[in-house]
Parts: structure tokens; sequence; C-alpha cells
């Protein structure tokens, strides 16, 4: 009887470990995938829940905003570093990669420069500075880099912003070869949004990133942002096929900011949040599956400090974790996939 009531709490104990170690960041890091996080500089230092969830769940973290343009260089002689190196801190001290998110892109820039009337050379001397100088400095601590981020506008053309009317189409090309010029050793992508699939824009994303790979710039991957409502999923046949094509060019392709609006979404929010799980689940298992494929994003990971309510000025509950840090269906499916 004590040995048959021994052997029941040694068991106890061995699924009571087993529940403990079932977490995203154990079972990716078995599949050799990086699985990561946006995160908010702010919060991080704020909120002790928010610090152990994200160092129990994830090994790579993309800082949110602080790597942008505009809170890392307010000034043009001056740059702030120090909310990104929190986060650097924070990702050295737990073992996780970082993304560095993103050297070029239309918005978040600091009124200095876009209140400037700029010749071309004299922009392409800040843009060049401003790579070299972001890049030089985390050189050996950020793995990948989103270097130019949603270059093509949704008409398929390129996007209209101070670096195409100044500088011309070029500037692409010359912040990949200056990116790679600051840190040789970190790969380098192209970042968009509602290209995951096959549609006109991911066409031109793909015309863009063939084209550089003909001129032979140093390009490693492409970033497919994977914003998207679970009422209108994207078709994991399509986002497939795109992998593979661009696989075809000798590019990554990673998930780099996915999260899944539910609000307009029909049905109980039990039918809205199976529906957004299922969309989890269905672009896991495509990264999975593709051999270009091995880091899986989320553009933040609870509720409670998601981006959309923010921005869109509607409640919306996009993540896999709720506001009280609870795991969702949408975290159950991505366990079930990985295990």
């Amino acid at each position: 009887m004590l040995l048959a009531l021994g052997a029941v709490l040694t068991l106890s104990l061995m699924c009571s470990t087993q529940a403990t170690n079932l977490n995203l960041r154990s079972l990716a890091q078995k599949q050799g995938l990086n699985i990561g996080a946006a995160v908010l500089t702010g919060v991080l230092q704020k909120e002790p829940t928010y610090r152990r969830v994200l160092a129990r769940e994830f090994n790579m973290l993309t800082p949110e905003n602080h790597m942008k343009f505009k809170p890392l260089h307010p000034e043009r002689d001056r740059y702030d570093f120090a909310p990104a190196d929190v986060l650097v801190d924070f990702a050295k001290e737990n073992d996780m990669q970082v993304r560095g998110h993103t050297l070029v892109w239309h918005h978040s820039l600091p009124e200095w420069l876009e209140k400037g009337e700029w010749t071309r050379e004299e922009l392409m001397a800040i843009l060049q500075e401003h790579i070299y100088t972001v890049v030089e400095r985390y050189r050996g601590q950020v793995v990948e880099w989103d270097v130019v981020n949603e270059a093509i506008a949704d008409d398929a053309s390129l996007r209209k912003s101070i670096w195409l009317n100044v500088i011309g189409s070029d500037y692409i090309e010359m912040a990949f070869r200056w990116a790679h010029e600051a840190d040789p050793t970190v790969k380098l992508f192209y970042n968009d949004y509602g290209s995951e699939g096959i549609n006109s824009k991911s066409d031109a994303i793909y015309a863009l990133v063939k084209s550089l790979r003909d001129r032979h710039v140093p390009i490693d991957g492409v970033g497919l942002q994977m914003h998207v409502r679970a009422d209108k999923p994207p078709s994991a046949e399509k986002v497939a096929a795109n992998m593979k094509r661009l696989g075809e060019l000798g590019l990554e392709v990673h998930i780099t900011e996915m999260d899944v609006k539910i609000e307009h979404a029909t049905g109980t929010l039990e039918e809205k949040l199976t529906a957004q799980a299922n969309v989890y689940r269905d672009m896991m298992q495509v990264c999975l599956t593709a051999e270009n494929c091995d880091t899986f994003v989320l553009w933040g990971f609870t509720d409670l400090h998601s981006w959309i309510p923010r921005y869109l000025k509607q409640p919306d509950s996009p993540l896999i974790f709720d506001k009280f840090y609870n795991p969702k269906p949408a975290y159950d499916a991505l366990v079930e996939v990985l295990n």
C-alpha cells in the first residue's frame, strides 16, 4: 500500500513538473523555433507579471517602439538608447534573442527630420549615419533587423514617403547595404503587412526582393507581419505558397507581428475565441511546415497592452493571453501544434 502510494505521489510530481515545463518557449525550442513577442519598455519596467510571463513563454523579443527612428533619434545630433537598452539587457538576462525593428519606415519620424528641407545628398547622409550608428551599437546583440518596413503601399506601388520623395526608390537598396556594412553578421529583412498570401501586394514585394537578390543586395528574408482578423483568416495554402516562392529566391520568411482581431467576428465570445485560435494554429502549422520559416513573433502577448485598442480606438482581444494574463484558446492552440 505504501509502495503504491509512493508511486502515485511520484507520478503526481512528474505530471506537475511536465505541466510547469509545458510552455511555448520550451516547446518551440524543441522544434528549433524562435517564438517571440513585441515588448513595451515602460510596461516591462513596471509590471512583474508582464516580465515573468514574457521570460517564461518566449525566447525572442522585438522592441515594439523604442528602436524606431523617432524615439531612438529625437534630435539630429542626439540619440536616446536608454529605453531600447532596457529591452536588450532583459533579453540577455533571460537568454532571449532580439529582433531589431525598424531602421527605415515612413512613420515614427522625428519632427526635425520631417520638417527639414533636405537635398538628396543630405538625406542620404542622415539615413546612412542613422543606420551605421544604430546597427553598430547593437552589433552582436540584435540577431536580425527589419531594415525597411512597409515600403509597398496597399495598391502595390512604392509607398510615398520622405525617403522615396527625396532620395528615390534606391533608398531601399542603400539601407540594406549600409546595414550590412555596419554589421555583416546580422540578418536583414524586408517587413510588411497585408502580403501574407498571394495577392497584388505580395506580388509587388516578391518583385522587389527578387530585384534586390538579382543585384546581390544583402537581404536575408521577408517578414510577414500577420495583423489579421478571425472573420477573414489568411489562407494557409496561399501563405505556404508565398513562403515557398520566397524560399526559392533563397530567402527566409518569418511571421513577425502576429495578432488576430475578433471584434468583427460573429457569434458568442467563445465562438470568436475559437475562430481566433484556429488562425493562430493554422499559421503556426504553416511556419513549422515551411523549410524557410523558423521564427514566429506576436505583436504583444497580453490583451492588456495590445496596440489595437490604442491605435484603432476600438476594443479588441487579439492576443494569446487575456487582460489578466490567463492563457486563451489561442495559446492552447499554439501549444497543441508545437507539442
